[in-house]
């Protein structure tokens, strides 16, 4: 075979793949947003052939770009190698064989075509090959994690964990903490095992003195993976609902893994329930470690408890309680009642490490709304924006819109493409969201024709208006809708916004 076809078939294979970069990325960024996981993703893929497979693509608005991580560059490097051989080795072969220059080009020129169609399963098949080098990389970082904490006997780390809130429940926890103690929370969502090792290795300090550890799971195991990396001595768990039952299956699934993080506290640890939540009343009764209570009802069993609760469209106010009869009385900015939840788990912690109920209560003033968690935005035209686009789940959705219905001027808008991953129970859990929307609202976006009908069915069976419900594709055109029909004082409900690896 003669050296100059042979480096002529190699440059045509390195051009080829680099040009098809950009569709590579896209489906990089789908494995991104699916965890680095092969099946999920090609459960995506199963999901979204249409999308995938086209090759002409409609422009979208990315919600959450892809991040070049040493992870996603290791990725995308191994896939191009992957690709290039893919190209280059049956052409090169055949030509071998034929010693036909036109043959092995044809060949050539045919695996081009094969390879940059088929991007979104090669893909998948480099992921599949990446997993184990990715696996031994990902244990160094979790190792060097778990021994930094092990180190740290003087440092205080608190766990939480649940079904819905645990984000809102860790900032809050912070902010209170913060009024005695030098605090490190995790950021944003970061939730896995490889997002704690990540702050843990870079970002803990000797001066910290409490670390917050949000834990977050979609199967059996996973929080008590997390729970042996960072070692809690407190553990909080904030709620337990049907979110990713489709993965989880059944309740009480979720119920073993949310527990998970009570059974790794070591014995002089405390557990923290919500005592209200049915499901996490269950797990505290067979709770045999020191624990701490906290709800809003029969507070005569709790350790923690509000009363006198004052619900405003600005905040609430209420009277933070405990069982030895000592009392404050405390202002917040946060909406929903749904909040003085999450701020009860923050006492519960702040009270177990010594602070009093003042420091408590300063600290809960202090508290800020986190992003696109029901935080209140005020536009220019005097539209008023309740931003809870981060996710919906049925208690969260009900949430929002008991806050919503708290202002008492204006129209009532909500738009939203309804909620997902809730398995065999979401057609029926966003025909009760429809219900429950057409008791409160004016008007109606819905983003997402198929994805939405449950909703529409359901406000028809409160016999809502058909003219005030609005079905847009997107979120684009749901602002050009809202832009024709609000005006001054009006409310506007954003409700979830769907991440970039979900279509219609």
């Amino acid at each position: 075979m003669s050296l100059m076809i042979i480096i002529i078939f190699l440059v045509i294979t390195v051009v080829s793949v680099q040009i098809m970069s950009k569709r590579t990325k896209e489906f990089l960024h789908m494995v991104q947003l699916e965890g680095y996981l092969a099946d999920h993703y090609l459960k995506w893929l199963s999901m979204n052939k249409k999308r995938a497979y086209s090759l002409s693509k409609e422009k979208m608005t990315i919600k959450k770009p892809l991040v070049m991580t040493q992870r996603a560059t290791r990725l995308n490097r191994a896939n191009f190698m992957f690709s290039a051989a893919t190209i280059a080795l049956p052409a090169l072969l055949i030509y071998t064989i034929t010693n036909n220059t036109i043959v092995g080009g044809i060949i050539l020129l045919l695996a081009i075509a094969g390879v940059y169609y088929y991007q979104p399963l090669i893909i998948a098949g480099s992921t599949m090959i990446m997993k184990p080098i990715e696996d031994n990389i990902n244990m160094g970082f979790y190792r060097s994690a778990q021994n930094k904490i092990k180190t740290r006997e003087d440092l205080s780390v608190v766990g939480i964990t649940g079904s819905f809130g645990k984000t809102s429940t860790k900032f809050i926890v912070g902010t209170i903490l913060s009024q005695k103690f030098n605090v490190l929370n995790t950021p944003e969502s970061y939730n896995t095992p490889m997002g704690l090792s990540k702050v843990i290795n870079n970002d803990l300090k000797d001066e910290h003195e409490v670390f917050i550890a949000e834990m977050g799971a979609k199967k059996i195991g996973e929080i008590r993976e997390v729970a042996q990396l960072a070692q809690p001595k407190i553990g909080i768990l904030t709620s337990i609902g049907p979110v990713h039952i489709e993965t989880f299956k059944n309740i009480d699934n979720i119920m073993k893994t949310k527990y998970e993080l009570i059974e790794q506290l070591p014995t002089d640890g405390v557990a923290v329930f919500n005592y209200d939540n049915e499901y996490i009343r269950k797990l505290a009764d067979k709770t045999f470690k020191e624990k701490m209570l906290y709800g809003l009802e029969n507070v005569d069993g709790l350790d923690i408890y509000a009363e006198d609760i004052l619900v405003t469209e600005n905040g609430s106010e209420f009277t933070l309680k405990d069982k030895e009869g000592n009392s404050i009385r405390c202002t917040t900015k946060l909406l929903g009642k749904h909040n003085i939840y999450n701020l009860l788990a923050g006492a519960c912690a702040s009270k177990i490490l010594g602070l009093s109920l003042e420091e408590i209560s300063k600290g809960i003033e202090k508290v800020e709304p986190v992003e696109h968690r029901l935080n209140l935005i005020e536009s220019a035209s005097g539209v008023i924006i309740i931003d809870d686009a981060f996710n919906s789940n049925p208690v969260g959705t009900k949430a929002a819109l008991d806050v919503l219905a708290q202002f008492k001027e204006g129209r009532k808008i909500i738009v939203t493409p309804g909620m997902i991953e809730l398995g065999e129970m979401e057609e029926s859990a966003n025909h009760e969201f429809g219900v429950n929307i057409g008791k409160v609202c004016d008007f109606v976006i819905l983003v997402g024709e198929q994805r939405t009908k449950p909703i529409y069915e359901g406000l028809l069976d409160t016999s809502f208006n058909p003219s005030n419900i609005f079905v847009v594709n997107n979120l684009q055109e749901a602002t050009v809708q809202i832009g024709k029909i609000t005006k001054a004082k009006d409310v506007v409900l954003f409700e979830n916004d769907l991440p970039d690896n979900y279509s219609e």
